[in-house]
């Protein structure tokens, strides 16, 4: 549907510049229809009344028809403002059938390939345009801490430089060539800011964090983002130091608006102006919330259906003027006038839909990710499978041949539609049983044994809704041994050559309000491995989870390769590695824990604690951010400081002599730490600045050059200003964070 063009009404005429377009437009609303504007409404709730009864700016969560409904009613409206559509395209779109299910985030962070990335989000923004769908809530830009967290798989993993890297890339993808590109989406950053530092993993919790450590390390990754041009930007639901982010003036105006000097749009998250009432309980009902909102620099409101009266009453009792929800009107009416929907809304368009959905380029590079998320951890000498005599293969665990929670969150059946109920096509879906079963040599035999289950779900004892009318998730009930199953699956390994044994988590275990308070592997499956362990069959374990676990005591020898939920080639992908027709390229965003006690894990803490350990256990993790092995050895030696002496503005160079002294092609990924020896105040130990992915032949040699510009080798001081101390400095360059691993050269810093 194309709005026709009349010059007899400014707003409507392209030809006239958007800020005039929009300060037109805005003089004819009333404040009912501002209001309105400033709200994104569940479509599930039934559109006539949000669009036409409430002058609706935005809705989301809208099945395919819906979508069409809803611009045929904004077409009746008195000022025919076109409406935005968003949805949560997290990794591929989400929740259209038969669209392309990327790795999740956390699994494309595995390939710390910022290219790979943009292709995925470019290739998603194709796909979600052509549906009608003009805003995606990705990427996540949160810094995973503490791995009992729910959200965990969202994210790009617990370093800022790469969660910058690939969150930049993603924005680029999702907004192609500019707003005007029929291609483009809105991109949004978020959870604006520190929403990740939860309390006991516990999600939306009070996050206990300094306005200094924001800006050490929470906020970098936004800023890049903000400088880049994402269009919007979402807040979280936590408070900090009392204060809802709703709320921040000093994160909303001081920062964001301020000092980075951005102008995108800013959207709140799921009910944040309700739960400042009934949740947080710091306003004592809509008005209050809805008047703190807006003067605090909000523009849309997503899903706190209150606002609209409780706004209305804020001016009416003197609490806000008219013209303060102007501010916000001009933000959402521009990005409108941008996208061109006055002139084009952007409707489903069935014949691009049927050339671009899952078309084979998006299958194809889809497959590549997922290849490239794989991280083989540890190799008993098993792998690859390939060899000179046909195979027997027992296939085992909960997890071989569930097509759905392979997917992962955000994915179609995880619960967040009501329109998918049985999740995506099964025929698009190839799991690792379907993959050996594809894959493997002709006399080859591959046996399946489901071998344990994971878990029941009972009622929440709280009640089925919480207070803004939103499901409760039910109570996960951990699945009890199953004897029979256990029996099934030790007898096809002790008829087998080799078992792999497919464990992890379910859709139950992740997403918001899904913390879990163990990191251990729920229901039978420990049993399960502890089983397989005991028959001697050597054991290759895919723990195909969202996030890291930990895993028993009897299975720390057997090889192990850890998969983010890899997307609907997932399958396919760790089939070829397991039989060793690709490479293992894959390096870790995330430490792994060995016991939930230790968390948090991740590699960049501060210095200064008493000792290395615990008394009773270690602190060291399982597998450190950055390991991942290959099929070959790939040594490192030989690093040299090229520029010992330098300034601030200069470039700090070294080199790297590699040798692939295997017999197998490699893929490396050479990593670049710093370390300040002596700060003004405390800081991390090391941290990562940049690496470089090289390719190196069977018994190849290749010097790597690297460079760093000095002015990222800066701290926050303790005035909370970002600076390059003058002292001395190492780049730490190797193939992971561990220090045992890390070859050191030094340089200065002159003043």
């Amino acid at each position: 549907m194309t709005i026709q063009i009349t010059t007899d009404v400014p707003y409507l005429d392209p030809t006239i510049p958007t800020p005039q377009r929009v300060t037109d437009l805005v003089g004819r609303m009333t404040l009912a229809e501002k209001v309105g504007q400033m709200m994104q409404f569940d479509a599930r709730d039934g559109l006539e009344h949000i669009v036409l009864d409430r002058h609706a700016g935005s809705i989301l969560h809208t099945s395919p028809a819906k979508v069409l409904r809803a611009a045929e009613l904004t077409d009746e409206s008195r000022l025919r403002i076109p409406l935005i559509v968003g949805e949560d395209c997290i990794h591929g779109h989400s929740f259209w059938e038969g669209a392309t299910i990327f790795p999740t985030q956390l699994g494309m962070a595995a390939t710390w390939d910022a290219e790979l990335v943009e292709r995925v989000a470019r290739a998603t923004a194709v796909e979600v345009a052509a549906t009608g769908i003009h805003w995606t809530f990705s990427p996540v830009l949160c810094i995973a801490r503490d791995l009992r967290w729910g959200r965990v798989d969202e994210t790009f993993g617990e370093d800022p430089y790469l969660i910058g890297e690939l969150a930049a890339a993603m924005v680029r993808g999702y907004q192609g060539n500019g707003l005007g590109d029929r291609t483009a989406i809105l991109a949004t950053a978020k959870h604006f800011a520190g929403y990740s530092e939860t309390q006991g993993g516990r999600d939306a919790s009070e996050a206990d964090i300094s306005q200094r450590k924001l800006r050490s390390w929470f906020l970098p990754p936004f800023e890049r983002v903000a400088r880049a041009g994402c269009a919007t930007f979402m807040i979280g639901y936590q408070t900090t130091d009392g204060v809802p982010a709703t709320l921040n003036n000093w994160l909303l105006n001081d920062v964001l608006r301020g000092e980075w000097g951005y102008e995108g749009t800013l959207i709140t998250d799921w009910d944040n102006v309700g739960r400042m009432v009934w949740e947080q309980k710091v306003q004592p009902d809509h008005m209050h919330a809805a008047a703190a909102a807006i003067l605090a620099g909000n523009d849309m409101v997503m899903t706190t259906p209150d606002f609209f009266q409780g706004a209305l009453d804020a001016v009416e009792q003197g609490l806000l003027d008219e013209s303060d929800l102007d501010r916000a009107i001009t933000r959402i009416l521009t990005l409108k006038f941008d996208l061109g929907l006055f002139e084009n809304p952007r409707l489903p368009d069935p014949a691009v839909i049927e050339s671009v959905m899952a078309a084979p380029e998006h299958t194809s590079l889809n497959l590549d990710v997922a290849r490239r998320s794989l991280v083989l951890l540890r190799n008993d000498g098993s792998l690859p499978l390939q060899e000179n005599r046909a195979l027997r293969i027992a296939v085992v665990g909960p997890l071989a041949d569930d097509a759905q929670t392979q997917l992962g969150d955000w994915a179609g059946s995880s619960g967040q539609v009501d329109w998918l109920d049985n999740g995506q096509p099964r025929a698009q879906i190839t799991t690792v049983l379907d993959g050996l079963r594809a894959l493997v040599p002709a006399d080859w035999t591959v046996t399946h044994a489901e071998g344990a289950d994971i878990l029941t779900l009972a009622d929440d004892p709280a009640g089925s809704h919480f207070p803004d009318g939103q499901p409760r998730p039910k109570v996960v009930v951990p699945a009890e041994v199953d004897e029979a199953k256990i029996a099934e699956a030790v007898a096809a390994a002790a008829q087998a050559d080799v078992v792999v044994a497919v464990v992890g988590d379910r859709i139950e275990l992740v997403g918001e309000g899904r913390s879990t308070a163990t990191l251990e592997l729920i229901g039978s499956q420990r049993a399960l491995l502890e089983a397989l362990a005991a028959t001697g069959t050597p054991l290759v374990i895919v723990l195909l989870a969202s996030k890291p676990l930990v895993l028993p005591d009897a299975v720390r020898d057997a090889s192990l390769v850890w998969v983010a939920n890899p997307g609907m080639e997932g399958g396919r992908a760790i089939a070829e590695l397991l039989l060793g027709n690709i490479e293992p390229s894959g390096r870790l965003p995330i430490s792994f824990a060995r016991h939930v006690g230790q968390q948090p894990t991740y590699y960049n803490q501060i210095r200064g604690q008493h000792g290395d350990r615990y008394a009773d256990l270690t602190q060291s993790p399982a597998y450190a951010f950055g390991e991942g092995l290959s099929y070959t050895t790939v040594d490192y030696d030989e690093a040299t400081i090229v520029t010992p002496e330098v300034t601030a503005a200069d470039t700090v160079r070294a080199t790297i002599r590699l040798r692939n002294s295997g017999s197998r092609s490699a893929h490396e990924i050479v990593q670049v730490y710093v370390r300040d020896s002596v700060t003004s105040a405390s800081w991390a130990d090391k941290e990562l600045k940049a690496y470089r992915h090289v390719d190196l032949a069977p018994g190849e040699t290749t010097i790597v050059e690297l460079g760093l510009p000095v002015a990222d080798c800066s701290i926050i001081n303790a005035a909370g200003q970002r600076v390059v101390e003058p002292g001395a400095f190492e780049l730490l360059i190797g193939p992971s964070s561990r220090d045992e691993v890390l070859h050191a050269v030094g340089f200065n810093v002159s003043a």
